[in-house]
């Protein structure tokens, strides 16, 4: 490896990460990243991950470099792969460090001669990986904690704490977005509400719960806004919410105080515009874990999953989930037909785990620290 710097004590090591395929797994690589830093200064990080990525790892300092993965999610091709690792053996990575679990996504690793490829056994993987490490799950529960373990030697301890993702936004680009969508950067009162789920319906708060929340914010908080983000496939639950909050104050849609953006942003504009919100509302869902990397107070409601293993990591946070005997059953649609596990998280629990979080600050050290509520 080279290890030759100016500075005393730094490295200028290269390392390619090979990031996850998911939006909250790759806020939580972020915290590899920083852990990268911390234990050897001056290295250069590039991440190989999916193109849709790239908004979120521009937003991390510790990130010099994007690459694009050209294959789509479970897509093996071989070909694609090899030639990518040959075009990556000429940028010379002193190591890579593979975040998913599966055997295809040593493959570009193994093709690009990078000298030391690090990771956890699975799929037979032992054989193309030479530092194939053998995952403790009890002594490491999170996926962050594994995530960060493999930036350190195989018998060095994990960081405690571990460091907490922190997306970077630049101001004047967020008021940029915020006008393009006509959302006033310094009103200080938007609760921001991501009612979708890319996993299920299993995961999905009920729209008329969220139509509740925002009515009595709107109701409770002077020159309040409600802005609600997803996807495109978002968009008709969104809108439900918009409509039944329309309905209920007697204003129209389009010029109410609610705002449906699903499907309408970029993952760059939803990342901007949700710094600016007050509160979040959110399923456990990718923008769960963007709001929590920004800092955002954020309310967490959690189905069919279970926050044991993916907690949104911030200071700012409270969980809500029911404590039945089926949760959770990590389904994508309730097996038994019922969502108690969703339909018994009140409306009203929720309006006090937001007055909870909008009360002053107590002093942190910069761990997270998350209240769990059983409802």
């Amino acid at each position: 490896m080279r290890k030759t710097s100016d500075t005393q004590g730094e490295t200028d090591e290269c390392i390619l990460i090979v990031g996850p395929s998911w939006v909250g797994d790759m806020v939580m690589a972020q915290a590899l990243f920083k852990v990268l830093k911390q234990t050897r200064p001056g290295c250069h990080i590039d991440v190989l991950a999916p193109p849709w990525s790239r908004p979120l790892l521009d937003r991390m300092p510790e990130v010099a470099g994007a690459i694009d993965m050209p294959l789509a999610h479970g897509e093996l091709g071989l070909a694609k792969r090899w030639r990518l690792g040959r075009f990556l053996k000429g940028r010379q990575y002193d190591q890579v460090i593979v975040l998913p679990n599966s055997f295809k996504s040593a493959l570009v690793p193994l093709f690009s001669g990078i000298p030391l490829r690090t990771g956890w056994r699975g799929e037979k993987r032992g054989w193309v990986l030479n530092d194939c490490r053998d995952l403790d799950k009890s002594a490491l529960p999170l996926m962050v904690q594994r995530f960060t373990a493999l930036g350190v030697s195989a018998t060095t301890t994990v960081p405690d704490p571990t460091p907490v993702p922190g997306l970077k936004v630049d101001h004047e680009r967020v008021a940029q977005v915020a006008g393009k969508f006509s959302i006033s950067a310094h009103n200080g009162n938007i609760l921001a509400l991501c009612p979708g789920a890319e996993f299920g319906e299993a995961k999905q708060w009920p729209d008329h719960y969220y139509a509740a929340v925002a009515e009595s914010y709107l109701q409770n908080n002077e020159n309040a806004r409600v802005v609600l983000f997803g996807s495109a496939k978002d968009r008709s639950v969104c809108q439900k919410i918009v409509d039944q909050v329309s309905f209920s104050s007697g204003m129209s849609a389009s010029s109410g105080p609610c705002l449906n953006l699903a499907g309408e942003t970029t993952l760059a504009e939803a990342v901007d515009l949700l710094s600016l919100a007050t509160v979040v509302v959110s399923n456990d869902s990718g923008l769960m874990h963007i709001a929590a990397s920004l800092h955002r107070p954020l309310v967490a409601i959690y189905g069919s999953t279970s926050s044991d293993f993916t907690p949104p990591l911030s200071d700012r946070v409270e969980m809500l989930a029911t404590d039945i005997v089926c949760r959770p059953c990590f389904k994508r649609t309730c097996p038994l037909q019922h969502k108690r596990c969703l339909t018994e998280i009140t409306p009203d629990q929720v309006l006090s785990a937001i007055e909870r979080l909008q009360q002053p600050q107590i002093a942190s050290n910069g761990a997270a620290s998350i209240a769990i509520v059983d409802c």
